[in-house]
């Protein structure tokens, strides 16, 4: 697999030296130097494929002298402007990681920063980078140019016909910090980079954040539709390497992966392990991350059992927005410390004196709430509830296979279930209340995405409208209500996803393997709970006359219930227009059969000969 290198000047201070100055001469001095004596260090950071693991890339770094004021990358270029030689610098790192990279025999593509006034300035330096390559055997398909907005409006001024020359040699490009400067979208827009990098400030915290969240969620949908690849640049915690991951982020950089070194050193084991979790789960992906308790995860320190109360006040002192500590022994969680219990104890007059020394076991709740990353919010709401006030207060020990990961508040859930709700609401169906279409679309489509098998049964009434016109709609509201009870009752709600498209048309997502006995009840349950809504001679005449469509006076059948299932393999479906498209030609075939009536499609999903069935209940 091809990977790519990134070359970029580190944003740490652009100071030259705190009450320091130096004459033009001098500093004119110090960047010939460095440049005559390419006084320059590269450093490598991976790039990580958050889908597969795999190193993507690697982004370069360039660091000045160790013992000069022009260590920082920032300084350095500084200086080098200062002087009038920064272009001349900028051709000297490049050619430095260049070299370093070829020298480390780096299996990558070439990721390189170059400022607009370096690419605006001529053809001889398009023509000087191409040098740099061919000497070092790296041919430019394999580089791409990476665009910052350091520079003034002035120097962007048809940047757009000199991206195109770059182009036509076979270069790519990447739009670098994207949500830092004013017109990054503007220039995404009219530049039309292969790759987007997000900046750090979106990806700090953004698991605690739902702003940032939806923010990089609108990203992500402007990438697909735009054909463009996200980084997500600044990962510094697991949780915000999980969110990244499932929010559908193409790559991602940051010291949770690995910290830059001269020697393009591998994935961090944090890193590793993250990645092996997520492939051992992926078969048993709940529709999606949003609803987990992985969302509330706050990546915090832990105690120690041996450890005493004064460690446990300093942690605290160290980390005032942390509400708890977690105390975990091997790996695994054992008790909770209140911050607000601890701080209230030790206040008292001669505690600190009496206790400090004591393990912080003394203090902690043997018994705190302890629930897997993959819980739904749904039900850690009500194990909250369950546990009673003082765990809203304390908060929960998040877990991945018994294993301690992290820390979830009561806020951040009561934060969660709130936007979970005002979605629901915005899409939900007035009367039943449940998901309407664009809920569904969006499961349908996460299964796919996650390659998730399941089974989706389209239900619809049979002879619903000439029930409406002979005994009204309020009646007709109450056949649709007892019937979204049915399904309700029937599907297994961790598992499975119940929507209500409109009127008398409901949409299930079956991953429970017994979805067709599921059905089966459904029929069953529905033949016997709707005679009560027929008067007495109907239900005698099996029907009543009314008028069709044309005018005509004739005879209709009580209304009975039709499903068509479709077992959905991913291999065989690309969209959740397809998946619908194929229940609603099932459900068409299920309605051709008189009674309460179930029609299976298994060809698609099984790759054989075995026809579809079709069972009445």
């Amino acid at each position: 697999m091809k990977q790519i290198i990134f070359i970029k000047p580190s944003k740490s201070s652009f100071r030259v030296g705190v009450g320091t100055t130096l004459s033009e001469s001098h500093m004119d001095d110090i960047v010939r130097d460095i440049l005559l004596h390419r006084r320059l260090q590269s450093l490598f950071q991976p790039i990580l494929d958050l889908g597969t693991g795999h190193i993507h890339g690697h982004e370069g770094l360039i660091r000045g002298p160790s013992d000069s004021m022009q260590h920082s990358p920032l300084a350095l270029l500084k200086a080098a402007d200062q002087a009038g030689l920064r272009a001349e610098m900028e051709i000297l790192c490049i050619e430095v990681i260049i070299e370093d990279f070829a020298r480390l025999k780096l299996e990558a593509n070439l990721f390189i920063n170059l400022s607009p006034r370096f690419l605006n300035s001529s053809t001889p330096t398009l023509e000087r980078l191409l040098h740099i390559l061919e000497t070092h055997q790296v041919a430019p398909e394999r580089v791409v140019i990476e665009l910052t907005e350091d520079s003034n409006p002035d120097e962007m001024v048809n940047q757009g016909d000199c991206l195109n020359r770059y182009r036509e040699r076979g270069f790519r490009f990447a739009l670098d910090d994207l949500g830092e400067g004013y017109s990054s979208l503007r220039r995404w827009s009219e530049h039309r980079p292969n790759y987007v990098k997000i900046d750090k400030h979106f990806t700090s915290g953004i698991n605690q954040d739902p702003v940032k969240l939806q923010f990089v969620r609108s990203l992500q949908q402007i990438a697909v539709n735009s054909g463009a690849i996200l980084i997500a640049e600044g990962i510094e915690t697991r949780a915000e390497f999980t969110i990244m991951r499932d929010l559908g982020i193409g790559f991602g950089q940051g010291y949770f992966i690995a910290r830059p070194s001269s020697t393009a050193q591998g994935v961090s084991i944090d890193a590793i392990d993250a990645i092996k979790s997520s492939a051992s789960g992926r078969g048993q992906s709940t529709s999606s991350f949003l609803t987990q308790a992985n969302k509330l995860l706050i990546d915090a320190p832990c105690m120690h059992p041996g450890d005493n109360n004064e460690i446990a006040l300093d942690m605290f002192k160290s980390h005032p927005l942390l509400h708890a500590l977690a105390v975990v022994e091997d790996g695994r969680p054992i008790g909770l410390i209140n911050r607000y219990a601890l701080v209230d104890h030790f206040s008292r007059v001669y505690v600190r004196e009496l206790h400090g020394r004591r393990t912080c076991t003394q203090f902690m709740d043997p018994n705190p709430l302890i629930v897997d990353r993959s819980t739904p919010v749904e039900e850690l709401s009500k194990l909250v509830i369950h546990k009673g006030k003082a765990t809203f207060t304390d908060g929960f020990i998040i877990t991945e296979n018994g294993h301690y990961l992290g820390l979830g508040s009561g806020y951040d859930l009561m934060e969660v279930i709130m936007q979970l709700q005002i979605a629901a609401a915005r899409y939900s169906n007035p009367l039943t209340l449940l998901p309407g279409n664009v809920p569904i679309s969006n499961h349908i489509q996460q299964f796919l995405d996650d390659r998730t098998p399941f089974c989706a049964a389209y239900c619809d009434l049979d002879n619903f409208k000439p029930f409406n016109d002979i005994y009204g709609y309020d009646r007709g509201d109450e056949i649709i209500l007892l019937l979204s009870g049915i399904l309700k009752d029937e599907v297994d709600t961790s598992r499975d996803f119940l929507g209500h498209i409109g009127g008398d048309d409901f949409f299930i997502l079956f991953r429970s393997e017994d979805w067709e006995q599921r059905c089966h009840a459904i029929l069953n349950q529905f033949a016997s709970a709707s005679r009560r809504c027929f008067q007495q001679r109907h239900l005698a005449d099996g029907g009543y006359f009314s008028e069709d469509r044309c005018g005509r006076t004739v005879f209709h059948p009580l209304p009975s219930l039709s499903i068509g299932a479709v077992t959905v393999n991913p291999d065989g479906y690309h969209s959740h227009h397809e998946v619908a498209g194929a229940a609603s030609v099932a459900k068409k075939q299920a309605k051709k059969i008189s009674g309460n009536s179930l029609f299976a499609e298994r060809r698609q999903a099984q790759q054989t000969d075995v026809g579809p069935q079709a069972e009445a209940a």
